[in-house]
């Protein structure tokens, strides 16, 4: 225990003797004495202690619980010397294992000293190695800087040769063979070569201008073999083109677009593609016309021969589907092409197809127009002609196409000898003019004239011609029917009295009237006739009043009226103007007032038109009450020395006009 007690550290007897002095005090030292004890201090400050924020104390406390196990007097008084013990076997622990250590640092240190002696050899050995290859080194530094170099010299020729040089097998597709077929692939190649051509002009403009140039003229070399083989193949596959209705490959319209760059050849090109088809057009015409269609349907066109209209119309019917398919067939052949004029290449090929069939088709028409079918069917084929000759040339445009100058011959053929035909019978008109008949209307070769004529306005109407050639024809027609017929009228009436004449004229211009009024274009000719009309009117009304008068007993009574002057003295002193005589003329007028339609010429009754009838009895009326009007002036006029002149005329004008309207 003294042992133990003197190994306790120096604070720990300090508290032991300040417990034994503080005992030994008295108590009446008071409790300041107390709180500066140190060992109540270190009391305090241990009870102060918190030990869930001390970590070291917490670790020392669960190393010490490993091992204190009980918790009594002599284990507290022996925890010092198991602590030293316990930590003088973990030292000599450490010792033992560390002494293995320096063991085996001390093997790793002599291998270091091993490997550092063979380093220090291998270095002079390497040094020895390098001054020997130094030379061998600075070569092959250089070589590999030439390699590079020379990489990159190769990766600029390849690049150089794939921008400005074909690949062996463009050069194979582009050589190929004559009879070889042209693919997608030899058009990718031409486009390639021509890139090549554009981009090599770059180098003309740098340091390698022999080089640009050499490739320059390899490849328009190139491209010329290209364009010649293209050229022979297209018109190799054109002369294949020969029936009737044909489908043109895409490859052909590329072949085209492709020789537009070459106008010689493109043009070459074009011409055997007309020719091809020309061929095909005529033998389908020649078939259309002899053996018809397949399977006989339709029929062949010559079986219709005898209707001339038809005939004609089924021919120029085909040529316009013929030509309307032709220039879609060129218009597919050239829809790649962007050339300018394309239009007018269009039009001169479809022109030259189609004049393989001008010769037929003028031969066949001109028989049918020669054989002079009549009038209407002559005017008919003329419209007909006319109409296709202005729908074809909306087809083939208004060039000088031989097919289109055809048609337009053979419609001024039709038209001249429509209008000869019209001739001819204008002048047998005149040539034996027929005479009126006895009902005064009409003849027969006026009848039939205008019965001609109808037909003629008529076909005329129901044409497609453009409108203003219309109107043109229809002056020209009615010129030459209306004129001689008139003229016919004229003559044929000429020995007949006035009222017949009159009458005959009016019937006979009344009908050219009613013939036209159906008709456009009529209105000037109209016109002239209702003057014409108008004229022979006048004459009708005058006739109608004097044949009133004359009945009547007024006509001579009239006349005295009107001739009377004043220097005869009175007017009932003129012979025949008395009272007397102007009453009894005044019976005969009543009777006329108590029924007028007693007193009409014949002639009227021959009239064909009643509204013209109608129109001359009320003139002729009116003149009549004029008439009557005057002479009840004068009667009743003091100077004239009437006595009791309402004796004499008991009825007024006013009176008079009453009754008879």
């Amino acid at each position: 225990m003294a042992e133990i007690r003197t190994e306790l550290p120096s604070d720990v007897q300090n508290i032991t003797n300040n417990t034994s002095a503080s005992s030994s005090s008295s108590s009446g030292s008071g409790i300041v004495q107390q709180t500066n004890n140190p060992l109540s201090r270190k009391l305090n400050k241990i009870l102060e202690t918190r030990l869930d924020n001390d970590k070291e104390m917490l670790e020392a406390l669960k190393a010490l619980s490993a091992f204190f196990a009980e918790n009594s007097l002599r284990t507290r008084r022996n925890l010092r010397g198991d602590i030293e013990r316990r930590s003088l076997s973990i030292n000599e622990e450490f010792v033992n294992i560390f002494k293995d250590v320096k063991e085996e640092l001390e093997k790793i240190h002599e291998d270091v000293q091993e490997m550092s002696t063979c380093c220090q050899d291998m270095t002079n050995r390497l040094k020895a190695a390098k001054e020997q290859t130094q030379d061998l080194i600075v070569k092959t530094t250089k070589l590999q800087t030439e390699n590079q170099r020379l990489e990159l010299r190769a990766q600029v020729a390849n690049a150089f040769l794939s921008k400005f040089q074909l690949t062996a097998g463009e050069m194979t597709i582009l050589r190929g063979t004559r009879e070889g077929s042209v693919t997608e692939d030899f058009f990718k190649a031409l486009g390639r070569v021509k890139q090549i051509h554009n981009d090599v002009k770059v180098l003309l403009r740098t340091n390698q201008q022999t080089a640009g140039l050499e490739i320059m003229e390899q490849m328009a070399l190139l491209q010329e073999t290209s364009y010649e083989r293209l050229y022979r193949w297209a018109q190799s596959d054109c002369r294949t083109l020969t029936q009737e209705s044909c489908d043109i490959p895409p490859v052909l319209a590329q072949a085209m677009e492709a020789l537009q760059d070459r106008p010689v050849l493109y043009k070459y090109t074009l011409d055997e593609f007309g020719t091809a088809r020309r061929n095909a057009v005529v033998r389908g015409f020649i078939d259309a016309l002899t053996r018809g269609g397949p399977g006989g349907t339709p029929r062949p066109i010559e079986m219709h021969s005898h209707d001339p209209l038809r005939y004609v119309g089924d021919m120029l019917a085909w040529l316009h589907q013929a030509t309307a398919s032709e220039k879609e067939h060129l218009e597919a052949l050239l829809k790649l092409v962007n050339l300018q004029g394309v239009e007018e290449n269009i039009q001169e090929v479809v022109g030259h197809i189609t004049e393989g069939v001008c010769r037929p088709l003028k031969v066949r028409i001109e028989q049918v127009i020669v054989a002079e079918p009549g009038a209407v069917l002559l005017y008919k084929l003329s419209n007909l002609l006319k109409f296709y000759h202005h729908t074809i040339s909306g087809i083939v445009g208004n060039s000088a196409s031989t097919l289109l100058t055809t048609i337009e011959e053979m419609h001024i053929l039709a038209k001249k000898m429509f209008f000869n035909n019209l001739g001819l019978h204008a002048s047998k008109l005149m040539d034996k003019v027929e005479l009126p008949p006895p009902d005064l209307g009409p003849t027969t070769s006026l009848n039939q004239t205008l019965t001609l004529l109808r037909e003629v306005l008529a076909s005329h109407d129901s044409s497609v011609v453009p409108l203003d050639a219309r109107q043109a024809d229809f002056v020209q027609i009615l010129s030459c029917v209306l004129d001689p017929l008139l003229q016919m009228c004229t003559v044929s009436a000429s020995n007949l009295g006035t009222a017949d004449m009159a009458t005959y004229m009016v019937n006979s211009l009344y009908m050219m009237k009613t013939a036209l009024a159906l008709f456009e274009f009529t209105d000037k000719r109209l016109e002239m006739l209702q003057f014409q009309i108008e004229a022979h009117l006048d004459t009708l009304v005058n006739e109608q009043a004097s044949f009133v008068l004359t009945r009547a007993g007024l006509s001579y009574i009239y006349k005295c009226v009107q001739q009377y002057k004043e220097e005869q003295g009175p007017l009932c002193n003129v012979p025949s103007m008395d009272a007397a005589s102007i009453k009894a003329a005044m019976v005969q007028f009543d009777r006329y007032l108590a029924s007028p339609d007693s007193l009409l010429m014949p002639q009227l009754s021959l009239l064909l038109s009643a509204t013209i009838k109608e129109q001359i009895l009320k003139q002729s009326t009116e003149l009549v009450c004029r008439a009557y009007s005057e002479l009840y002036a004068a009667v009743m006029n003091p100077s004239n020395q009437y006595r009791e002149p309402e004796s004499i005329l008991h009825r007024s004008p006013h009176q008079v006009q009453t009754l008879l309207s």
